[in-house]
């Protein structure tokens, strides 16, 4: 991979095949979407993934201390010199996106993960929004779903406990939660939009919560395939789903180099980095 100037905006990459750098940041496992994406996009892609244990959760910390958090855990990420970082978490996105990328860019690229509310949207049917409560309500969300509903009925639908339940594959807490936000979403929905990034590591469970007898299967949308999609435009680097295989990661943990927590192999996106060599 060469990088070429690209006046004061992020560098451009031209794709010779060779591999690419990618970096994702989350406080926990809720990366684990996004990174199997961008694994099944470009298997030779060498992976860094960043996490915060002695911070998380970020969701009920202050927007000031969250971003504090999220740019430590970034710098870690960014000191292994990635072609890009994606924010593998909604919260932090909202909170810290503009500090992020005022602090790495241009030299490394930063890309936000938003709800994908527009193709929810566009499908018609009425759409419920799963998603943190620190993230319910808030004015970033709300912009979103006025500048991208298109008129669509749309309900806000707070999760409470659900992403720490993912997070420590808690099973008992996932399906209590799962009950409880399919409980608050109404009868009638067609779609619903995983607001959370931990949230698309069971979709299936709550396709299962959601769906209702005789109704047409329930469409679920996350964002992890079109964060990896979008990492890899921004850098320049074409998808190659059939290259080797050979792809490193490494995992940082508060800054300090470690493995993926034991609770990733609970999840089949944990699983398929399981069989990635660890970098040295």
């Amino acid at each position: 991979m060469r990088s070429l100037p690209h006046g004061p905006g992020p560098r451009r990459l031209i794709d010779y095949g060779c591999r690419v750098k990618i970096a994702l940041m989350d406080s926990g496992i809720g990366l684990l979407a996004a990174t199997a994406a961008v694994r099944r996009l470009r298997p030779d892609a060498d992976l860094i993934l960043s996490l915060d244990p002695d911070g998380m959760p970020w969701g009920p910390r202050t927007p000031e201390d969250l971003t504090g958090r999220a740019l430590a855990v970034a710098e870690a990420a960014a000191a292994h010199r990635p072609d890009t970082l994606i924010v593998g978490c909604n919260t932090a996105t909202v909170h810290a996106l503009p500090a992020l990328r005022a602090r790495l860019e241009p030299a490394v690229p930063v890309i936000g993960t938003v709800p994908a509310i527009k193709p929810a949207a566009a499908g018609g049917g009425p759409v419920a929004i799963w998603a943190t409560p620190a993230t319910t309500g808030s004015a970033y969300q709300r912009g979103l779903i006025e500048e991208f509903g298109g008129g669509a009925r749309v309900t806000e639908v707070p999760c409470p406990g659900l992403a720490d339940a993912v997070e420590h594959a808690d099973e008992a807490a996932i399906d209590a939660a799962v009950d409880a936000a399919a409980g608050l979403t109404p009868d009638g929905v067609t779609t619903v939009v995983m607001g959370c990034t931990h949230y698309e590591l069971v979709a299936e469970r709550i396709r299962a919560a959601v769906q209702r007898p005789g109704a047409p299967r329930l469409v679920l949308h996350g964002s992890a395939g079109a964060v990896a999609a979008q990492a890899l435009r921004r850098i320049g680097a074409r998808p190659d789903p059939g290259a080797p295989a050979e792809g490193t990661l490494t995992v940082l943990l508060s800054g300090r180099e470690g493995t993926l927590p034991a609770s990733a192999s609970a999840y089949a996106e944990g699983r398929l980095l399981q069989a990635v060599t660890q970098a040295r």
